[in-house]
């Protein structure tokens, strides 16, 4: 149970989707610049990634591993479609902001990736569990940023004005959410290596 409970939050601490693996991260450069467009990817993305993996799942692993991708990705489409109408029907305004990169969410690096090298090589009850904190971590780290370039680029929070007198327009351009990105990709590396020296030392001692 302990290796379970230690593996399962990988996603979202010591391999986070984002900040460690570097997987999507286009939407959160592109798309992430306020809350309601990461509102609009976190529904989409959690319920896509949740869905198609776990159908996928069913697939017979003897298959060419050709075969299989592709199959993952008519899946993951045809999933896509019903959750593209909704979210025009609850998002309107972001869906028709974030373009192009909505539709890739169906082709996002966990299905087609991860599937193989991770999730499929655990038992059904642990690959879920750990296909959450994967989405999770996702989830967390567009909401943050979403967050940070809304109110710094624009000085709102969900639309809200704020009583900031700090603007940096730029932040909210993709070259903004690239940089920003990068600081937290940097800082989250150091505070897991401070981690992991102080772990090390425990055992040690």
């Amino acid at each position: 149970m302990n290796r379970i409970n230690s593996t399962s939050v990988d996603g979202l601490l010591k391999d986070n989707t984002v900040l460690s693996a570097g997987m999507v991260i286009s939407p959160v450069i592109m798309c992430g610049n306020n809350i309601q467009n990461a509102f609009a990817l976190i529904y989409a993305f959690s319920i896509i990634t949740l869905l198609s993996v776990a159908v996928a799942s069913f697939i017979p692993k003897k298959l060419p591993y050709a075969i299989k991708i592709t199959a993952y990705a008519v899946i993951s489409s045809f999933i896509y479609i019903p959750i593209r109408v909704l979210s025009s029907e609850i998002y309107p305004d972001s869906i028709e902001n974030i373009g192009i990169y909505f539709p890739l969410l169906a082709v996002n690096s966990l299905i087609v990736y991860q599937t193989e090298v991770r999730f499929f090589k655990l038992s059904r009850l642990n690959m879920l569990t750990n296909l959450v904190f994967y989405i999770f971590g996702f989830d967390v780290v567009i909401l943050i940023t979403a967050f940070i370039r809304e109110m710094f680029g624009s000085g709102t929070i969900n639309s809200n004005v704020v009583d900031i007198d700090f603007i940096v327009s730029g932040i909210s351009q993709p070259f903004g959410g690239f940089i920003l990105l990068g600081l937290m990709c940097g800082l989250y590396r150091k505070i897991r290596a401070i981690s992991a020296n102080e772990k090390n030392n425990t055992e040690v001692k």
